[in-house]
């Protein structure tokens, strides 16, 4: 009879749970010093999945292989052990793993915190061991970027006018970013360097009156992904100027003349329904009114 062992609800017969804990002891202890490789960071976007390749010499006839999670946390991930497959081990990646007939693991959905250090032990058919480090590297993926305009117009300067404007681009609490700026309708990025500030997060443009239609891009990537915004500076130059939008003198002209009216029509219906106001009717029946009260003492 064999005892069982219950790991989130994945029982496993104890025979076979001592047997790959065996085979790991066996190669890390038996087998020749394994030759360690670090291999380039593996990158990865959060809900996304990344393969975790298994790489080996030419000619390594794999016998057995055993994933692990080294940093932040050293658990046991997936093992191939006399051809079968095995990746429902109680760690932080349980039901997110999948291991590859070629001995790569997939890992996915991830989540911001799988960030780490990864390890893939592999034994060939002689006993000799190959050991692969990677790093996986899981970035948000990059939002659309807020992009405010501040300008200053020269108000002494004689047509034709021109405008200093500083475009501020900014996104909230994403690591490894990198800003960048485009003029819209242009192959060439062509935004000089002494133009921007802040590590190329503030670019300073002037304009003049020909620049009314030209639009700038804010570019925020990071390994994983992009986002962009585009504005244009000159609406915030003149905003007279922008399409669809009225300027503070066009509303004044039209506020001014309908309050007065309002007001006048105001004034004369108050004069007009008033109760001794009117033509010669009302002003009998206001007469009359005064009469009965004369005739009618106090008793």
């Amino acid at each position: 009879m064999f005892r069982i062992r219950v790991d989130k609800g994945v029982c496993l017969p104890l025979w076979r749970t001592m047997t790959v804990w065996s085979l790991w002891t066996l190669l890390l202890w038996a087998a020749p010093p394994p030759v360690a490789v670090t291999s380039d960071q593996v990158q990865g976007q959060v809900g996304g999945s990344v393969l975790l390749v298994a790489e080996c010499h030419p000619g390594f006839q794999v016998r057995d292989a055993i994933w692990r999670s080294l940093w932040p946390s050293e658990e046991l991930l997936a093992t191939f052990f006399r051809g079968s497959l095995e990746t429902l081990y109680h760690s932080r990646f349980l039901g997110r793993t999948h291991l590859h007939s070629n001995l790569s693991l997939e890992l996915g959905p991830l989540e911001s915190g799988d960030s780490g250090n990864f390890s893939v032990l592999l034994v060939d058919t002689e006993g000799r061991a190959w050991t692969q480090i990677l790093q996986l590297k899981v970035y948000d993926a990059v939002p659309r970027p807020t992009v405010q305009v501040f300008t200053s117009v020269s108000g002494d300067a004689r047509p034709p006018k021109t405008c200093q404007a500083f475009l501020s681009c900014w996104i909230p609490n994403i690591s490894d970013i990198t800003y960048s700026w485009r003029q819209e309708g242009t192959i060439d990025f062509g935004i000089k360097p002494h133009g921007l500030f802040t590590d190329g997060q503030v670019l300073r443009v002037s304009l003049g009156p020909g620049d009314e239609g030209v639009a700038y891009s804010c570019i925020v990537s990071n390994p994983v992904s992009w986002n962009s915004t585009v504005v244009t500076p000159w609406e915030s130059c003149h905003p007279e100027a922008a399409p669809g939008k009225a300027s503070y003198k066009d509303v004044l002209l039209v506020v001014v003349p309908v309050s007065l009216l309002l007001v006048l029509a105001g004034v004369l219906s108050a004069w007009h329904w008033g109760p001794c106001s009117g033509g010669r009717k009302k002003k009998n029946v206001c007469a009359d009114g005064v009469a009965l009260e004369t005739e009618n003492p106090l008793v």
